[in-house]
């Protein structure tokens, strides 16, 4: 049935940040520098209420190649500022997110569904990536290696690779873009931005913030183009050449096929895919921090970030209480899941009616294959989409449905003999992003981090499997794509390196001592 505009929740008084923002009832999808939209009108919907926020209109591939041609044209003054000036303009981006902090956050959350205080924080966390890169503007460091050769110089020097792509996906719809956007920018590049479907207004409310920073600049708004649309965007973007990097945040199974399309135009491509994270508990771990911090990893983001605990491995002479200890934590919680706004939710919805069909089969397949639900288990009646947290036993560490992840809060808790035995189960999935241990064992830890240790890219020590800092490279191996965001020389992967021979000698010997006279 249809929802008369006058319904739509950007009218409604309880979320008048939302045209704050700039946003209203019908908003264009695509900016080049100038803002348009040629594709289909979709409507976001409010996952804790089921309503329409507003609609958008999307873009087609005209529009696709527009936003190309003008990001690689501002690409042309963009790389040719130096660094440390490309890094004012990010601190610039930085403070006018400062300014738009709460109404942001508050967007993040009505449209993604997690809570306020991480829908702020998701925003806080662009903020920090600003910072962190104009520090990165003023120390993009190449080398110098001694030659072999008399009067020669051996440099390697690092360039921008020109127009970048990055596809973001719906469970940190600006986190995940501020991370490629503010390395990227800095480094010479300039971004083209497809948004998740499921939330375009975050896309959209980002996009002009950033383009107002740009226009204030007198620089042009293709620095950072924005394209909403469907999977006909996606693909354009993993089959241009004209895009030297692409950036993949989503599922497993999608990424796999954005690879080998980038791939087939040897062009680059940095991939965050799936997380089947593992938290271990040894037998002297102290279990108050495990069942504080297991509680937040499993439940957080309603089970919805890449690096949610969705296997609990504990030690045999354990497991018992942390089990009932966790039952008893999931039940104190129960009572505070709600509407991604109000002050004292502590869990919110499932992004999506799909995300609740999802969630529905899963626990079918888990007492289809006689697992035991200790907690949990049942959607919640009304509107939006609620479901309780579930703590499944029963099921072997190595059943399909404890190497399927099922991107919602549910968790696997099983039993090992011995750290070892946990170890080679953390490492058996596909998958390989986030891994936690607690233990107070010194050679545990340094077994737990060394060679035989956890094989994923995040390995924690007394810390859940969640919230990465900044700081960190972040990323996984295997099956969840091998790429790394954000801090530590992640920015090497928005750029390409040169290796620099100058001779400053009149004569011209050969490497290697080679004689061809």
């Amino acid at each position: 049935m249809a929802v008369a505009k006058s319904d739509f929740l950007i009218n409604d008084t309880k979320y008048s940040f939302l045209k704050e923002l700039g946003l209203q009832e019908t908003n264009l999808g695509v900016f080049d520098g100038t803002w348009k939209g040629s594709g289909k009108i979709v409507q976001s919907i409010c996952p804790s209420n089921g309503k329409v926020i507003a609609e958008v209109k999307q873009g087609n591939l005209t529009d696709y190649e527009s936003c190309v041609e003008s990001s690689t044209s501002a690409w042309n003054v963009w790389a040719d500022l130096p660094a440390p000036k490309r890094g004012e303009i990010v601190r610039q981006i930085g403070d006018a997110l400062r300014k738009q902090l709460v109404p942001l956050g508050k967007l993040v959350s009505t449209e993604m569904g997690k809570i306020l205080p991480e829908g702020i924080g998701e925003v806080q966390e662009y903020v920090d990536i600003c910072d962190y890169a104009v520090g990165l503007s003023r120390t993009l460091a190449g080398s110098i290696y001694p030659s072999e050769r008399p009067g020669h110089v051996l440099l390697e020097k690092w360039n921008p690779l020109g127009l970048i792509g990055v596809i973001s996906a719906f469970n940190f719809p600006i986190a995940v873009y501020g991370w490629n956007n503010a390395i990227a920018m800095v480094c010479g590049d300039t971004i083209l931005w497809k948004g998740a479907e499921t939330t375009p207004l975050v896309a959209i409310a980002t996009t002009k913030i950033v383009a107002e920073v740009l226009k204030r600049n007198n620089l042009p708004g293709g620095i950072a183009s924005l394209c909403c649309g469907g999977a006909d965007i996606g693909k354009a973007m993993a089959a241009d050449k004209r895009i030297k990097l692409l950036s993949f945040t989503g599922s497993t199974h999608v990424g796999q096929q954005v690879g080998v399309e980038v791939q087939k135009r040897f062009g680059k491509h940095l991939l965050e895919l799936g997380g089947n994270n593992a938290l271990i508990v040894a037998e002297d771990a102290d279990l108050n921090m495990v069942v504080q911090a297991t509680l937040f990893a499993c439940v957080g983001t309603a089970g919805q970030r890449c690096t949610t605990t969705r296997r609990l491995i504990l030690h045999k002479n354990v497991y018992e209480e942390v089990l009932s200890r966790l039952v008893k934590a999931y039940g104190q919680v129960i009572n505070r899941i709600g509407d991604a706004l109000e002050e004292n939710t502590l869990i919110g919805p499932l992004h999506s009616k799909q995300s609740l069909e999802k969630y529905q089969e899963t626990i079918a397949q888990i007492q289809k294959q006689r697992g035991t639900i200790e907690f949990g288990g049942k959607v919640l009646d009304g509107p939006g989409y609620f479901v309780e947290p579930t703590i499944v036993t029963g099921l072997k560490h190595d059943h399909p449905l404890v190497h399927n992840e099922c991107f919602a809060p549910i968790v696997y808790v099983l039993k090992a003999d011995s750290v070892e035995e946990a170890i080679s189960w953390n490492n058996e999935v596909p998958q390989g992003l986030s891994s936690s241990i607690f233990t107070q064992n010194i050679g545990e830890i340094f077994q737990w981090i060394g060679p035989k240790g956890s094989d994923c890219g995040i390995v924690n020590v007394n810390i859940p499997t969640s919230g990465a800092e900044i700081g960190g490279a972040f990323g996984g191996e295997k099956a969840t794509g091998g790429g790394r965001e954000s801090g530590s020389d992640a920015w090497k992967q928005y750029m390409r390196r040169s290796t620099i021979t100058i001779n400053h000698s009149k004569d011209l010997p050969l490497a290697q001592g080679i004689k061809f006279e």
